[in-house]
């Protein structure tokens, strides 16, 4: 099935099933907090499409990878749904990530010079820099802390690539908790939509309002500082400080705001999560570890792994590649129907929201031989032919996919490389490597012990 599986409405269309296991009141939202990975990952035995309840509200999933791609790819649905409504007190209503229509276009069209193949290689230098930062402030035998490691490294390459600032550690460290909190919170609003209850002052609620008033003070601190300076560098902040709007004015306070936050906090999150997952799988898999450090001194001929080697680093970007499959940060994703349409044979109507999981769509024993095996060959040319189309998008596809794929990748190789290299790695007795789930996915608390090779 293709884009072409989405069409009008007509009489052959019919309802879809309505998935098991919904409680009164609250519908199939407890099944979501209790174990949402577990959940979405059935619901592709109860049909290409399901209906869901989240408290009153009819949620439609989508469960097959042609359905996902139709989905991406038709303009009968927009962003929009459960997952947007909770992130706009983050992301905001003005920003690339939450746009549509021509609001969106125009926005890509201001930060997409920023991401564009040719201009990678002008963050290349900096990546190496933090990357080989990260190794030489790791002794052996001293415990990693994994998750303000990672943060630390992912926020400061998005920070001195795309905004040229100059990123201090605690920075990083705030946007590190504060992220865990808000889109811990943001989760719970999306599947147990309770409304006013989550404007009462209990302590959870609290602690959701300091660190989404935090995070957004962050940014309008990296805005101030950069009109304070007068300096307009040849980066994305600049772009954004320069746009005009439709009208040819300048772009608005907010919409400046709105574009920051979608920089630096869902990218600095989903980046870091995955590097934390690498490092889980590099612990867990020594022999794809010892692997990765082979290709290296292969690649270098020992010299220390640099921006110019990522493209002929093969295994090393298939670890990052399978890594994603089996862990991706971005595990859920919603959008809107816009009109009385068909998905699939089944009927959507206008204004519903529609829910699908890449998470289970990458693990689908329907998709992947051995599809709970952490097998980075799976990735080799001969072998990735065999994966469905739409089984593995971790940037998302068509005119929503991430513009900053290019830019993740090249990072996440490199610091894998460049770790590898130097490091194999053994989790300590009190690591907690179980996924903690939100809107993101990352190991709840991965603590690892670095050994030289």
């Amino acid at each position: 099935m293709t884009v072409e599986s989405v069409k009008p409405v007509t009489s052959e269309t019919i309802e879809p099933p309505l998935a098991g296991g919904a409680v009164p009141g609250l519908g199939h939202g407890l099944k979501l907090v209790r174990d949402p990975l577990a959940f979405m990952a059935r619901l592709r035995d109860h049909g290409d499409v399901v209906r869901l309840k989240l408290g009153p509200k009819t949620v439609y999933a989508v469960t097959t990878p042609a359905l996902t791609g139709a989905l991406a790819l038709s303009p009968d649905f927009k962003i929009d749904g459960p997952l947007w409504e909770s992130l706009e007190g983050l992301l905001g209503k003005e920003g690339v990530a939450t746009a549509n229509g021509p609001r969106h276009r125009r926005q890509r069209r201001t930060i997409q010079p920023a991401f564009r193949l040719d201009a990678i290689p002008d963050y290349g230098p900096i990546m190496e820099e933090e990357a080989h930062a990260l190794t030489e402030r790791w002794r052996p035998g001293e415990t990693v802390e994994c998750t303000s490691e990672s943060f630390r490294v992912a926020v400061r390459i998005a920070a001195r690539c795309l905004l040229r600032g100059e990123y201090m550690d605690e920075r990083a460290e705030r946007l590190s908790v504060d992220l865990a909190t808000v889109f811990r919170g943001m989760y719970r609003r999306m599947v147990v939509p309770l409304g006013p209850l989550y404007r009462l002052p209990f302590p959870a609620n609290r602690e959701f309002n300091r660190a989404l008033a935090d995070l957004h003070l962050l940014v309008d601190e990296i805005v101030a500082e950069r009109r304070a300076s007068g300096q307009r560098p040849d980066d994305l902040l600049t772009a954004l400080l320069e746009a005009k709007g439709d009208n040819g004015d300048p772009i608005g306070e907010q919409e400046i705001h709105d574009q920051v936050v979608a920089i630096l906090t869902p990218g600095s999150e989903t980046v870091a999560s995955t590097i934390m997952w690498l490092l889980q799988v590099l612990a867990e898999h020594p022999e794809h570890a010892e692997k990765v450090r082979t290709e290296v001194e292969s690649v270098t001929g020992g010299r220390p792994v640099g921006f110019e080697h990522v493209r002929t680093l093969t295994h090393t970007n298939n670890v990052v590649v399978e890594a994603m499959r089996l862990r991706p940060a971005v595990w859920i994703l919603t959008r809107r129907a816009v009109t009385d349409t068909s998905l699939g044979g089944y009927r959507i109507p206008a204004g519903a929201d529609i829910v699908y999981s890449p998470y289970a769509i990458q693990r689908d024993a329907r998709s992947y031989d051995h599809h709970l095996d952490f097998d980075p060959d799976r990735w080799l040319p001969e072998r990735a032919k065999e994966v469905p189309k739409h089984a593995m998008s971790p940037f998302s596809t068509g005119n929503r996919k991430c513009p900053s794929d290019h830019f993740s990748m090249a990072q996440l190789t490199l610091i894998t490389a460049a770790i590898s290299a130097k490091y194999r790695f053994e989790q300590v007795a009190r690591s907690n490597d179980t996924t903690r789930v939100g809107i993101t996915l990352r190991p709840h608390d991965l603590l690892l012990r670095p050994v030289e090779w």
